[in-house]
């Protein structure tokens, strides 16, 4: 009987420690990773790259087509499925400046300012 007891008092340590890694893990991933970029320089940025600190390489133009021009703002959903918060931020503007700016926390921010 001492047995059977000592296994279910075991299972049900196990299934706590599995919950509290479960609970614990999960607001890294459920975080919003949405950033408003905000473009108060007098250039238009024409490229905007946001890659998570865990890769080597600039992930897509996230403007595409469009421009950021002097004074504007628009608002990124940063997520890209890995779970990082970490971000490299890379703007390129008209004028040919390429500002890179390292490590931006993205579910700590809710905007990012470009300025002179």
């Amino acid at each position: 009987m001492n047995k059977v007891i000592h296994a279910a008092r075991a299972a049900a340590v196990a299934a706590l420690v599995g919950l509290f890694i479960v609970v614990t893990a999960a607001p890294s991933q459920a975080e919003d990773r949405r950033v408003r970029i905000i473009n108060e320089t007098s250039w238009t940025m024409v490229e905007f790259y946001a890659s998570n600190v865990g890769t080597n390489d600039w992930e897509e133009d996230i403007l595409g087509y469009d421009v950021l021009g002097s004074g504007d703002s628009v608002m990124i959903d940063i997520d890209d499925g890995t779970g990082y918060c970490m971000y490299d931020f890379r703007a390129v503007f008209a004028d040919g400046d390429v500002l890179v700016r390292e490590r931006i926390d993205v579910c700590e921010i809710s905007s990012y300012r470009y300025h002179e």
